[in-house]
């Protein structure tokens, strides 16, 4: 399970540099009380967030689905724009059963993730596995067509496109769709061929 981000403390000190040589090092501006007063509420937002993201921690590795949700709300209600945060909300709604819930925090993340230019290849792997979710989800809600089109994207954009294209022979092979059904097997037999199940639901 990828773990949530901490966030780094921000010092309220400035630290003077260290002198070059015989030339004098610049004596460092005094921060303003203004400067002072946002570093601080800063420190303060961060402790926070430290914590609610410990807290979230621990109850994924207890299962405490709810106890997660909760500290994953109020991570997101303080910074909306983490994909991170929206990708393990979802993950705990999921679990909860909260399927139309997940739907959406996953296309939330998704959406979050696709503006990220921080960290593509960490975003992209993130989209890869909440379309996977997602689709999960979607199959929970019997809504197989949109299930399947979220495989179809997972597949794309991991690094391990087996897994998506294993689930899609799945749902395809059950609807009784045949050729959608082994096509979908021979992508992930081609992916990952040490997947005896797909080499199964193929032959059937």
């Amino acid at each position: 399970m990828r773990l949530i981000r901490l966030f780094p403390a921000i010092l309220v000190f400035a630290v003077p540099v260290a002198a070059l040589a015989d030339t004098a090092a610049p004596t460092p501006a005094p921060m303003s009380s203004t400067q002072v007063k946002a570093a601080q509420a800063q420190n303060a937002q961060a402790t926070t967030a430290n914590s609610l993201i410990d807290q979230a921690q621990k109850a994924q590795q207890a299962n405490d689905w709810a106890g997660a949700e909760a500290a994953l709300k109020q991570l997101v209600a303080m910074d909306a724009k983490r994909w991170d945060y929206a990708q393990h909300l979802g993950d705990a709604q999921y679990n909860e059963g909260k399927y139309k819930d997940a739907v959406q925090t996953y296309n939330t993340g998704i959406a979050l993730a696709q503006a990220d230019t921080t960290d593509p290849a960490g975003a992209k792997q993130a989209m890869g596995a909440m379309y996977t979710n997602e689709g999960a989800a979607y199959l929970k809600l019997k809504r197989s067509k949109d299930a399947a089109a979220a495989y179809e994207k997972a597949a794309v954009l991991s690094d391990n496109p087996g897994i998506a294209y294993f689930n899609l022979c799945v749902l395809l092979y059950n609807a009784k769709e045949d050729d959608g059904a082994v096509e979908a097997c021979d992508k992930a037999i081609a992916a990952d061929p040490t997947r005896p199940d797909a080499y199964y639901i193929k032959g059937s």
